[in-house]
């Protein structure tokens, strides 16, 4: 048991040390996520990350500052939405702290909250994302032609290897299932599974105004 007590100690201190060497390069880092225009986005973010991984929600400044150091260190996910948000003046700052490579972001419009797990091998072509939304690992949403890219709601969820192609919309507090492919429009507070997907559930709990939801 010492010896265990001992161990966690020493990995927690370990810890500590790589965030703090690494606050120091993301010191511009900072000055951009307390000041940018964008930067209420950059905060909902920075709140819902914390509360997801339950380090918790930034109580103040220091807080804030220190969940982000720990994000910017250790979860390249979060790097790679912090830089979207921040555009041109984030792509600049990347150099001292690289996105992850393998994930790409690009909408007309992300809303507040977007988590992105396991990032590895996503990309993300939307024209608007909303609200609160959870995207997985190998995740394909884009075009089917030059033009045409998806919608995607509020509290969305997108699980591993699922794509959502074309001219489509993903209703608001919906969930794609892990390897479904999405070819046609997706009704609020459903699941849908399969190639192509259809729904497999509907969340009566989630219903507005006590209106069924259309399956098909």
């Amino acid at each position: 048991m010492t010896l265990v007590l001992g161990d966690l100690h020493m990995k927690s201190a370990a810890k500590y040390f790589i965030l703090g060497l690494s606050a120091i390069r993301l010191i511009p880092h900072v000055y951009v996520m307390r000041f940018s225009p964008n930067r209420d986005l950059v905060w909902a973010d920075l709140s819902r990350w914390g509360q997801i991984r339950r380090v918790g929600q930034p109580r103040n400044c220091l807080e804030q500052v220190a969940l982000f150091v720990e994000l910017m260190t250790l979860a390249p996910e979060y790097r790679t939405l912090f830089y979207y948000r921040t555009g041109f003046t984030g792509r600049l700052l990347a150099v001292l702290c690289r996105p992850m490579a393998t994930l790409e972001l690009a909408a007309n419009r992300i809303g507040p909250g977007l988590f992105i797990q396991h990032g590895y091998a996503t990309t993300v072509s939307a024209e608007e994302i909303g609200e609160n939304c959870w995207i997985n690992q190998q995740v394909v949403i884009g075009y089917t032609n030059v033009t045409d890219r998806p919608t995607i709601g509020n509290n969305v969820k997108i699980h591993a290897g699922a794509k959502v192609l074309g001219k489509v919309t993903v209703g608001d507090n919906s969930t794609v299932g892990a390897n479904s492919v999405v070819i046609q429009d997706v009704p609020p507070n459903v699941t849908v599974l399969g190639v192509p997907a259809k729904v497999v559930r509907i969340d009566k709990a989630r219903e507005t105004n006590g209106k069924s939801l259309a399956a098909g």
